[in-house]
């Protein structure tokens, strides 16, 4: 049974936090085709929000092509309408696989920084601030954060309030995801690495209160640059053990495993 939703952030577009929420595990492979969502006063309950919220929520989604409702049955999780980033696994190792998506990143993500700080709001920097917070606890708890890590950088996308490059950035959610469990899975591996993501995210969130446009964007393409050079740092051991499984989807052109 699929893990119930967090309430949502008090503040403005309460509908379109959860439409992004449930959207973004859609994405992630969290809820899948066939699925049944959680009844509107579920949601209403699971959120903290209205049923007005909720069902302009699912009204986006719907318009997204996520999910259908059923006549006297409920509201179902469709078969996810994008065709599949394509990568030549013959030529592309799955190290420079993960490299070059996290060069996309870079590309998409110090834009998105900069105007999250241009144009956040007070609910957009609590919820930012929530997302570390719950990716902290993650780790201390034992998981990977790699969920919560992707969650990170959809707050901040979701304050950009820009849908194209919002779409753009939930569009490749599932290659991310990818990337992000290689990133971290290595990242894990040494006391230095976890402290200088910590310390990049919380430079990211710090420029964004400010409102300090080119800061955020030089934090958030730094954070991309530093993410490369661990990978490049990665012994091969890592890479013969647990990085090459990993990546391997991500060569595929295939969602990770959630």
């Amino acid at each position: 049974m699929p893990a119930p939703f967090k309430p949502a952030i008090p503040g403005a577009y309460l509908s379109d936090q959860v439409a992004d929420v449930m959207a973004t595990r859609i994405r992630a492979g969290r809820l899948v085709a066939g699925d049944k969502l959680p009844t509107e006063a579920s949601l209403v309950d699971q959120f903290s929000v209205s049923r007005t919220v909720v069902r302009e929520a699912l009204s986006r989604l719907k318009s997204l092509g996520l999910v259908e409702s059923r006549q006297g049955s409920g509201v179902f999780v469709k078969e996810v309408g994008f065709p599949p980033l394509n990568f030549d696994a013959k030529s592309v190792a799955s190290r420079q696989a993960v490299i070059q998506m996290v060069e996309v990143r870079r590309a998409l993500e110090a834009e998105v920084a900069a105007l999250a700080a241009q144009r956040r709001t007070k609910a957009d920097i609590k919820h930012i601030h929530q997302s570390i917070a719950e990716l902290d606890q993650a780790v201390l708890a034992g998981g990977d954060g790699v969920l919560e890590d992707v969650q990170y950088h959809l707050a901040i996308a979701e304050a950009a309030r820009n849908p194209f490059l919002l779409g753009t950035l939930q569009y490749l959610s599932q290659f991310l995801q990818g990337a992000t469990r290689v990133t971290r899975a290595n990242e894990a591996r040494r006391d230095d690495f976890v402290r200088q993501v910590r310390d990049e995210h919380a430079v990211i969130y710090q420029a964004i209160k400010a409102g300090d446009t080119e800061a955020a964007r030089k934090a958030a393409g730094a954070h991309m640059d530093n993410a490369i050079v661990r990978i490049e740092q990665a012994d091969p051991v890592f890479w013969q053990q647990t990085g090459d499984e990993l990546a391997s989807t991500l060569v595929h052109g295939l969602p990770a495993s959630s």
